[in-house]
């Protein structure tokens, strides 16, 4: 049981990853030193998410499930670093 990644499963975290995407939003100045971060990691999420759908589409469920996973670690890694603002515990990790 949770040994296979389904289309499901994949399913259920593209929609959660593409939400928390759009809902994302930067939480420094534009002149902090970490502005750099957030927008770096920003763009390896959006990164990860686009191989994820790429993976996805040429039937890789196993890679589209890992890039999908490391496109979340850079949203979740943010929001704990504070760079971006991200309150609902549904798709953010914050603590």
């Amino acid at each position: 049981m949770g040994r296979e990644v389904t289309d499901e499963k994949l399913q259920k975290y593209f929609r959660i990853t593409e939400e928390a995407l759009r809902r994302l939003e930067v939480a420094v100045h534009e002149k902090s030193l970490l502005y750099a971060v957030a927008k770096d990691f920003l763009t390896m999420a959006r990164s990860y998410f686009e191989d994820a759908k790429y993976y996805y589409e040429k039937g890789d469920y196993v890679t589209a499930f890992a890039a999908l996973n490391y496109a979340h670690g850079f949203i979740d890694a943010g929001v704990r670093l504070g760079v971006f603002k991200g309150e609902d515990d549904r798709l953010f990790a914050f603590g």
